[in-house]
């Protein structure tokens, strides 16, 4: 077993360094998508949706879904280029913006998810884990 995790070892020693931007490209690759696909703005789906809801500026809010997305999205590749105080503030931000987005849907698309297991059985889980992991983590790799 001892050989076997050497052997392990060896294999993904040279990609150690890459492990973090798999995370980070996937998704801020995803979050910028989610968001794209809602132009042009406001996104009258969404609109209609947040309207039937009863939700405040309907416009504005589906607008602002949409762009908080690909700033999301965006802000958390971005933020891996640069090594610096920089990098981790616009990595930790945009981390963060991705848990409230989530949380958001969450709470306005599936109020019971919280209360079932379904939250569980979603992939939009891991979209929040892994903001909530960069929001915390920043460009840190210790």
């Amino acid at each position: 077993m001892n050989s076997l995790n050497k052997t392990l070892d060896a294999i993904a020693k040279p990609f150690l360094g890459i492990t973090p931007w798999l995370l980070r490209l996937s998704l801020g690759v995803s979050f910028f998508l989610h968001g794209y696909g809602k132009l042009p703005l406001p996104p009258q789906n969404l609109v209609k949706w947040f309207e039937s809801g009863g939700m405040p500026a309907p416009d504005v809010v589906a607008s602002a879904v949409s762009i908080g997305e690909m700033s999301a999205g965006l802000g958390i590749i971005l933020g891996g280029f640069f090594a610096n105080n920089l990098g981790n503030l616009i990595t930790r931000l945009s981390g963060g913006a991705v848990v409230v987005i989530m949380i958001g849907a969450f709470y306005l698309g599936h109020p019971e998810w919280f209360i079932t297991p379904k939250l569980f059985k979603s992939e939009q889980i891991f979209l929040f884990t892994l903001g909530l992991y960069f929001a915390i983590r920043g460009n840190s790799k210790a």
